[in-house]
């Protein structure tokens, strides 16, 4: 079967499993901020408006000077993309034929990316069910590769590797010669976040990636942006298409990173309905990864492949993400995202019935 390689679209994914999508369904799959978009965006939409008949800033000046004021780097140190999935290809192209390293489970679309640029991947693999990050272990791995790709917090898991891990681990890497490719796409749901931006300053082979329609709900947007050293961004420049990133995308960039209390809000709810869902889980018996973002792995143990899990809760109209493409989960756990309370409530109710009819 050829399974669709995101979440969101769910209309594939009842195509490849030859069902019906429902009329009323509850997406799961996509781990996208369930307050929405912030108000300002709708409020100022009008004004957006207008400037699409002038063509965009091709060095998104304003929107670099507020992305460097809110992390406290240089201008210069700042890329703007057309969603982390352009910063993302940028990079791979950059490494071009060079052997890359991936911290398994994680993002599918590095290894894709990575392969369209002819790269040679290599696997370090976690173990479920903590995926710890042992240096120990992922050290060796280091001395044959170019770059690394790290996900912090982790897609799929939802895992937050502590900060002084990562720095060590830059630091094992530029010994190497290695780029580290650190993903921060998630990083701004956890309220409890060590910046590794100053990193850049100290390490010439940090490449840090983040996206900005995870917290600000706009995926059909596309915007994020990557730091590194000035000579990097010269370089990822090059590969980049002119106008790669319009004039909406830089606009709601700059109204929301105004918007400080929005993020507040949004980590406070999350926390708490994933304190919800967790207790829910832990009394019937379901395992989760030890996720601290929007996001989560969920099993039912007493099912090695949860494909009759998934195929149940597609049949109830509640759609996770499939992990038959993410390597070393490859269907044994799903992906969910936390949305709002009644879909919450709703997955829990679902989730119950499973259980009564399946223990």
């Amino acid at each position: 079967m050829i399974w669709p390689s995101h979440g969101s679209n769910p209309h594939y994914l009842y195509e490849a499993m030859g069902l019906s999508l429902p009329k009323q369904y509850i997406d799961l799959s996509a781990n996208i901020n369930p307050l929405g978009p912030p108000h300002e965006l709708k409020e100022k939409w009008q004004d957006f408006y207008h400037e699409i008949s002038v063509y965009p800033d091709p060095y998104s000046t304003k929107l670099k000077e507020r992305i460097g004021k809110t992390v406290e780097t240089s201008v210069d140190s700042i890329l703007i993309g057309n969603g982390g999935a352009e910063l993302i290809t940028l990079v791979a192209r950059m490494l071009a034929g060079k052997k890359v390293l991936l911290v398994e489970p994680t993002f599918s679309e590095y290894e894709q990316a990575c392969r369209g640029n002819n790269c040679e991947i290599l696997s370090h693999q976690l173990t479920a069910p903590s995926f710890e990050l042992n240096l120990a272990e992922l050290r060796p791995r280091l001395v044959e590769a170019d770059a690394l790709f790290l996900c912090n917090p982790n897609n799929p898991t939802g895992i937050q590797y502590p900060a002084s891990t990562i720095i060590s681990l830059i630091e094992a890497c530029e010994k190497q010669k290695c780029f580290v490719i650190l993903d921060e796409a998630f990083y701004d749901f956890l309220s409890s976040y060590e910046s590794l931006v100053p990193c850049i300053n100290r390490f010439s082979n940090l490449v840090i990636i983040r996206s900005m329609t995870k917290m600000f709900a706009i995926p059909g947007i596309r915007l994020g942006y990557l730091i590194a050293q000035p000579a990097i961004i010269s370089i990822l420049r090059q590969h980049q298409s002119h106008w790669s990133t319009n004039t909406i995308a830089l606009l709601a960039g700059e109204l929301c990173l105004q918007n400080e209390t929005f993020i507040k809000e949004t980590q406070e709810f999350i926390s708490n309905e994933r304190k919800r869902l967790f207790d829910f889980f832990s009394e019937a018996d379901f395992m989760v990864s030890s996720s601290e973002v929007n996001f989560y792995l969920l099993r039912d143990p007493f099912f090695e492949n949860q494909f009759t899990l998934f195929e149940f809760l597609l049949h109830q109209g509640i759609i996770p993400r499939h992990t038959f493409n993410f390597p070393g989960l490859e269907g044994r756990w799903l992906r969910f995202a936390i949305k709002g309370k009644e879909e919450n409530n709703k997955l829990m109710e679902v989730l119950a019935q499973w259980r009564t009819s399946h223990h």
